[in-house]
């Protein structure tokens, strides 16, 4: 049987996990209604969905107009540097790894990612750079 401490813990939890909901949801929200933000999701999409172009150039764009957080413009410059890899440019490749490493120095890929015959040689290239 529950006693009135258990009790008012619990609906005090339930409270919270209601509010953080209702707080993540909200963000969510505001964050989609930032120009920057919208084009990473974009363009996130746009690269799962094979349309390398497209993510180039919405991901792009989401760099411009000023991601917020450091690991979003990493992911961006990561996203970029695949498409670059598998394009054959190099350079911009490995310039898209080391922004992804400068916009967060805690930027790793996977270890799938890593093992990429394409892109994993001039990641840990950069890695090992640093």
């Amino acid at each position: 049987m529950m006693n009135m401490n258990t009790t008012f813990r619990c609906a005090a939890a339930a409270a919270l996990v209601t509010l953080f909901a209702g707080c993540v949801q909200q963000g969510l929200t505001d964050v989609m209604q930032r120009p920057a933000e919208r084009a990473l999701l974009n363009g996130l999409r746009a690269y799962d969905d094979g349309q390398y172009a497209e993510a180039e150039r919405t991901l792009q764009d989401a760099l411009k107009a000023g991601l917020v957080s450091a690991k979003d413009r990493a992911t961006a410059h990561k996203h970029l540097a695949f498409v670059y890899c598998t394009s054959q440019r190099a350079p911009a490749c490995e310039a898209s790894f080391r922004e992804a490493r400068n916009a967060d120095p805690e930027f790793v890929l996977s270890r799938a990612e890593t093992g990429h015959p394409q892109w994993g040689p001039m990641y840990k290239k950069v890695a090992a750079a640093r």
